[in-house]
């Protein structure tokens, strides 16, 4: 017997082929997408601070607008390194060895310890200012490597610190950059424009080496000696970990300072200016989705930052006798009364 093509037995044998030569497909996506897959996330600060759990967890919603969800198909390890550049180094080994299938990082020290171990296993940092110059990426445009991620900020920032400070202390003829060494290893970016932004502003820069708590006290203690004299928080995870210590410590002295980051000028700090770091690791769960889905790091350009924030701490400046410019409360994003 003759089938005919349009026959409902020859339209059903047809089906069930097609459908048989998909089923191993329909399987493998099915397998893909329902797996649990696991991502090791390296925080350089402390789990007991809620600005940094408020970072971690918009990681996490982030990667759940995506459809990662953990205990369902997301398994997230998290490691947080308070701001210590060897405990950084331990955990990105302990990270490494347990072969995670994206590592997410924070801050250059962490990023450097996680591409000291791998140079295999898929890395997206957040909060890193220059991956070019840390040997991370070989160009923001094509990474080249198992590295891309989200830069915080761009040397010519340091220029705008210093121009605000001067703005709002007028009678400021010296101004300490402060950070700990260890944990900003990459300072130099910044201090070439700072220095030169200062120079032309008549303002002589210094660097202010801190590594402990005790070390912050002291050098505002020392600063405080000479009324002339600011303090620019550079862009560190140590500084971030310590960051109450140096905004109480400045109110006491009645120092005046800024900072990179908008926490610290809600915290009490008399001013900041910086990218907002809690929507760089929101963003940062793109880069997650995509590479867990197939992209290569070497093929996703590295973001950078497009919007920055200013935020003033008016009661601050009240305690410290500064009065904040009318053009510098119009211009903020944010004026904390």
């Amino acid at each position: 017997m003759k089938l005919n093509r349009d026959s409902p037995y020859f339209s059903s044998r047809r089906a069930l082929l097609v459908a048989a030569s998909l089923a191993p497909l329909a399987a493998y996506a099915q397998f893909f997408s329902e797996r649990v897959r696991r991502v090791a996330v390296l925080m350089g600060y402390s789990p007991g601070d809620p600005a940094a759990q408020t970072r971690y967890g918009a990681l996490k919603a982030g990667l759940s607008a995506k459809g990662w969800e953990e205990g369902k198909n997301l398994k997230l390890d998290a490691y947080w390194t308070e701001g210590d550049a060897q405990r950084a180094s331990d955990l990105a080994s302990q990270a490494v060895a347990r072969q995670p299938e994206v590592i997410v990082t924070n801050t250059t020290p962490v990023t450097a310890a996680v591409h000291r171990e791998t140079r295999t296993i898929p890395v997206v940092f957040t909060v890193v200012s220059d991956p070019v110059g840390s040997g991370f990426v070989s160009s923001l445009a094509r990474p080249g490597g198992n590295v891309t991620g989200l830069v915080n900020l761009e040397s010519s920032l340091a220029q705008k610190w210093i121009e605000l400070l001067a703005q709002v202390a007028p009678k400021m003829r010296r101004v300490a950059v402060m950070y700990n060494p260890k944990t900003a290893p990459y300072a130099e970016y910044y201090m070439k424009g700072l220095n030169a932004a200062a120079a032309q502003l008549g303002i002589t820069s210094f660097i202010a080496a801190v590594t402990s708590p005790r070390d912050i006290e002291e050098a505002v203690l020392e600063v405080s000696r000479d009324r002339a004299t600011g303090i620019i928080a550079m862009t560190d995870s140590f500084m971030f970990v310590h960051r109450k210590t140096l905004v109480a410590a400045t109110a006491r002295r009645k120092v005046p300072a800024i900072y990179y980051g908008a926490e610290i000028a809600l915290e009490g700090g008399l001013m900041s200016y910086g990218v907002d770091s809690t929507e760089l690791f929101r963003r940062a769960a793109s880069y997650v989705d995509l590479i867990l889905r197939g992209a290569k790091p070497a093929e996703l350009p590295v973001e950078q930052p497009s919007k920055f924030e200013l935020y003033v701490n008016a009661r601050t400046a009240k305690a410290l006798g500064l009065a904040i410019p009318q053009g510098i409360l119009l211009r903020a994003d944010k004026v904390i009364e």
